[in-house]
């Protein structure tokens, strides 16, 4: 059961992350630079929020699942839906940083580029969900 539950809050996670790559942002990104921005901040902080629960959550049960079996696996899964956490610190807060001091109305080319920087990195948050996700499907599959 840990196990299942870590699967499923992996695979919500990677749903809300890519749907952020594949829809919101793009979709973003055809407002002016002034308003994509002010669009940008109210959906990263609710985003993060959700992603970053989901994300410890996930891993717990990972690391749970890991301890109850002793399936290395699902201590792998735990590890890599864990690391959106320090590679959202390390490599996308700064990106983060830079587009939360300025104001919509300062918003430029600049601006623009660096949403659009923040769309690719946000892509290695949803890789690594959909990483951790198919280990922890994997390993389910072996048990079956």
């Amino acid at each position: 059961m840990l196990g299942l539950g870590a699967l499923v809050l992996a695979a919500i996670f990677f749903g809300a992350a890519i749907y952020i790559n594949i829809a919101e942002h793009p979709a973003r990104l055809k407002l002016g630079d002034g308003a994509a921005l002010a669009q940008w901040e109210p959906a990263y902080k609710r985003g993060y929020a959700m992603q970053a629960s989901l994300a410890i959550a996930s891993g717990l049960l990972g690391l749970a699942a890991w301890w109850t079996s002793g399936q290395w696996l699902w201590g792998a899964g735990a590890a890599v839906m864990m690391a959106n956490w320090p590679y959202t610190l390390v490599v996308i807060m700064p990106v983060n940083h830079q587009l939360e001091a300025t104001a919509p109305a300062d918003a430029s080319a600049e601006t623009r580029a660096l949403l659009i920087r923040w769309g690719w990195l946000h892509a290695g948050r949803s890789a690594l969900g959909g990483i951790a996700m198919i280990i922890f499907l994997d390993v389910i599959s072996m048990r079956m």
